[in-house]
C-alpha cells in the first residue's frame, strides 16, 4: 500500500483535499473512479479490424450484447458510440476514416467529429499510413493533445515477417513530415495480449490524466497479469479514497458504526472490481467460450466468496471481522493516508482499508489463476 501512496499523484491531491477539509472533493473523485468515465475514439476505414479492435476492447465477442456492428450496418460518415454493457461510461466512438481530399483541411474533420472531447484518439490504418492521417496528426500535437495514437490494426492475411517492415515505413512517412520519435504501434484486434497493445497501454496510463488513468484500467478487459496488477493498484487507490472518507467523516470512532455507514460503498467498489477482474458469470463464461475451455473449470477457480458474487452481507462481515481485529498501523503510513484533523478517526480508516484490500487481494488472485488457466 505504501507504493500506491508514493505512487499515485491522485491519492496526494486527495489527501490535500482533506487537509483542507474539502471532503466534497475527495467522494467526487471515488464516484468518478467507481463511474469510470472515460471516451476513447477510434478513427479509421470501418473494416472488419476496426470493428474486432473496438469489441476487444469492450471484452465483447460478436453477436454479444452491445457489440458493435459490421461495417455494412453503418453509414461511412456516422459517428457510433458504444457503451460498455458492464462499465457504462466507458464509452468507444466509432470516428469515420480522414478523407482523402486535396486540398484538406484537417481542422474541418476534426471540428466536425468533435475530435477535441474525447480523452484518447486512436488513428487506424490496415494498409499504408495516408497523408490526411498524418496532418490530423500533426494537428493535435500542434494543439498539445498528446493522446493521440497511430495503431497498425494487423488482419490475419498479415505476415509476422512483413509486419517490422510496415511499420518502418510508417515511421520513415512521419520522420519525413518532422515528426520526432514517432511511434507507430502494431495491434492485433483478435488479440490484445499480443505485439504492441500492452506498450501502448502502458503509454496511454502515462499520458492520461491519472484520475483517467484509473478508469480506463479499471473498464478494460483482463487482458494480461501485468493488466490484472495494474488493475488492483488502482481499485486500492480507490480503497485508500473511499477508507479515507471514512475517517474524515468519523471524528468520533464508535466500534461497528463505520463499516455499517460504509459497506454500501464498499458494496460498490467490491462490485465494480468483480466487473472489472472479469470475474463474473457471464465474463468467464465468454473467456471460455473464445478461449476453447470448459467455463465450469475455470468458474471452479474462484475461491473468494467475492468472486462469485459481492453480497452486502458478506461485505459487512469483512468490514466487521476487520475491525475487531484491527492489523497495527505505522505512524508514518497513518501521517501520509489521513489528514490531521481526522487522526483520531484511525480506526475507522484502517478497518476499511484492511478489509477492502485483503478482498481485492484475494479477488486478484482468482482472476490470475483463471488468466494462467484459460491462456494456458
Amino acid at each position: 500500500m505504501v507504493d500506491v501512496l508514493r505512487g499515485l499523484n491522485l491519492l496526494q491531491s486527495l489527501k490535500e483535499s482533506m487537509e483542507s477539509n474539502k471532503l466534497s472533493e475527495v467522494k467526487d473523485a471515488v464516484e468518478d473512479l467507481l463511474i469510470s468515465r472515460i471516451n476513447l475514439a477510434i478513427v479509421g476505414d470501418r473494416v472488419e479490424e476496426k470493428i474486432s479492435f473496438i469489441n476487444s476492447l469492450h471484452g465483447l465477442c460478436p453477436g454479444d450484447e452491445g457489440a458493435a456492428r459490421s461495417s455494412s450496418a453503418v453509414d461511412t460518415d456516422d459517428v457510433v458510440c458504444y457503451p460498455n454493457p458492464k462499465h457504462t461510461d466507458f464509452r468507444l466512438w466509432d470516428l469515420p476514416p480522414v478523407p482523402q481530399l486535396s486540398p484538406f483541411e484537417p481542422e474541418t474533420f476534426m471540428d466536425r467529429v468533435k475530435f477535441a472531447r474525447y480523452n484518447a484518439v486512436f488513428m487506424t490504418f490496415t494498409q499504408t499510413l495516408t497523408p490526411g492521417v498524418v496532418e490530423v496528426f500533426l494537428q493535435a500535437r500542434s494543439l498539445q493533445q498528446h493522446t493521440v495514437y497511430l495503431t497498425f490494426l494487423v488482419s490475419g492475411n498479415d505476415k509476422d515477417k512483413n509486419l517490422e517492415e510496415k511499420r518502418r515505413a510508417s515511421v520513415e512517412m512521419l520522420t519525413s513530415k518532422g515528426v520526432s520519435q514517432p511511434k507507430v504501434y502494431l495491434v492485433r484486434p483478435s488479440a490484445l495480449e499480443t505485439l504492441d497493445f500492452p506498450a501502448l497501454l502502458e503509454d496511454m496510463t502515462k499520458d492520461l490524466p491519472e484520475i483517467r488513468s484509473c478508469a480506463l484500467l479499471m473498464a478494460l478487459p483482463t487482458l494480461t497479469t501485468t493488466l490484472v496488477s495494474q488493475k488492483k493498484e488502482a481499485f486500492k487507490a480507490l480503497v485508500w479514497a473511499a477508507a479515507s472518507i471514512s475517517g474524515g467523516m468519523s471524528t468520533i470512532p464508535v466500534p461497528f458504526v463505520a463499516s455499517m455507514v460504509d459497506s454500501s460503498v464498499a458494496v460498490r467498489i467490491l462490485s465494480k472490481a468483480q466487473a472489472s477482474l472479469c470475474l463474473d458469470d457471464a465474463s468467464v463464461e465468454r473467456l471460455a467460450r473464445q478461449r476453447g475451455v470448459e467455463p465450469l473449470s475455470l468458474k471452479a477457480l474462484r475461491a473468494c466468496t467475492l468472486s462469485v458474487e459481492v453480497t452486502k452481507g458478506e461485505v459487512k462481515s469483512r468490514l466487521a471481522a476487520a475491525e475487531k481485529d484491527l492489523p497495527s498501523i505505522s505512524s508514518k503510513l497513518m501521517q501520509m493516508a489521513v489528514p490531521r484533523h481526522a487522526r483520531s478517526a484511525g480506526r475507522s480508516f484502517s478497518a476499511t482499508l484492511h478489509a477492502l484490500n485483503a478482498a481485492i487481494d484475494d479477488m486478484a488472485a482468482d482472476a490470475e489463476k483463471i488468466l494462467a488457466s484459460a491462456f494456458g
